[in-house]
Parts: C-alpha cells; sequence; structure tokens
C-alpha cells in the first residue's frame, strides 16, 4: 500500500514530496516547496532544508529537533511568494508566514513571521 505523503496533501509520498526531498525533483511553487520542507522536519531531512533555504537567511545548523513529533500540517493561504500555515507537533502548533523566493531558477525559503502554540 503506497504511502501517504506527510505534508496532509493528499497524494502518496512518492508522487508529492518524495522526489523534492530526493533531490530528483524541483518545487514548482512556494507552497510544493514548503510542504516538502515540513515533510524534511517530519522525516529529519536536514539536507533537503539546507538545500532549500537562501543562504543569506540560513543558520548554521538546520537539523530538525530529533524530539519534536510533527502531527499535521493545514495550509492556511498561499498567495504569491507568501505561504500562511499552521503546523502541529506534539504538545502545541506552529503558525506562520513564510516568504519565498526564486533563486537560480528554484524557489528557496527565506523567512517567516512565526507564532507558537497559537489556536487559530
Amino acid at each position: 500500500m503506497p504511502t501517504p505523503c506527510p505534508c496532509g496533501s493528499g497524494a502518496t509520498y512518492d508522487a508529492c514530496c518524495g522526489p523534492l526531498l530526493a533531490n530528483v525533483a524541483q518545487a514548482a511553487t512556494p507552497e510544493q516547496l514548503m510542504r516538502s520542507r515540513y515533510t524534511a522536519f517530519v522525516t529529519g531531512d536536514a539536507d533537503h532544508l539546507f538545500r532549500t533555504w537562501h543562504p543569506r537567511t540560513r543558520p548554521d545548523d538546520v537539523r530538525p529537533d530529533p524530539g519534536t513529533r510533527w502531527t499535521g500540517l493545514r495550509v492556511v493561504a498561499a498567495e504569491g511568494d507568501t505561504v500562511e500555515f499552521v503546523a502541529t507537533y506534539e504538545g502545541g502548533q506552529v503558525h506562520e508566514v513564510s516568504r519565498f523566493e526564486r533563486r537560480a531558477g528554484r524557489w528557496c525559503y527565506v523567512d517567516g513571521e512565526v507564532d507558537r502554540d497559537v489556536t487559530r
């Protein structure tokens, strides 16, 4: 049985975020990139986070916290180069409005306005 993608798109992992995390495909939209980055947090894929983070704003250590168990993603809005989402984890949630930029023909994460543990 195919594995559903952790990003909650309804597609299988292999048809959704899998090719992006394997670096055999590029995100066509900021929303697709944001979903793949959420999946990278779920699976602990620091390489994908590093590759998709704008070098100007990327921290030295992009490894996801192995103690955080992500449980869901809800995209609130996706327009232009921004994506608003709520990501839940055991014990709380993160609400973020993320900004993305095209760099060398690829979308990359720049930064975001984050509210932790908010209900929306």
